[in-house]
């Protein structure tokens, strides 16, 4: 049974950084596709950071350097480190699984998700 469990959201001020974890179980981690996606009130889940399963890595354009994913396969696990953080990236983040190649970018290609951790930035 595979589980994601993400965690390390909570509230911050315009500028200020979190780093957000997700916990992976019941899969082999290095054969999937990892990603990271935030969903807003009213907005549809949009893709915000991944690896791909051959090794790339992958941002959304309004990252722009704010933003660094990491693993460690070792201990199954994923990170995000947010920084720079803005009003506007208020959001439910949620990490994805996905044993897909290609187009990791697409919530549809995803197999797994967790339940989510809420980042606040207040202005």
């Amino acid at each position: 049974q595979v589980q994601l469990v993400e965690s390390g959201g909570g509230l911050v001020q315009a500028g200020g950084s979190l780093t957000l974890s997700c916990a992976a179980s019941g899969l082999t981690f290095g054969s999937y596709a990892m990603g990271w996606f935030r969903q807003a009130p009213g907005k549809e889940r949009e893709f915000v950071a991944a690896f791909g399963r051959s090794g790339g890595t992958y941002y959304a354009d309004f990252v722009k350097g704010r933003f660094i994913i990491s693993r460690d396969n070792a201990k199954n696990a994923m990170y995000l480190l947010l920084n720079s953080l803005k009003p506007e990236d208020t959001a439910v983040y949620y990490c994805g699984a996905t044993s897909a190649f290609g187009a990791v970018a697409f919530p549809s290609r995803y197999n797994y998700w967790g339940q989510g951790t809420q980042v606040t930035v207040s202005s």
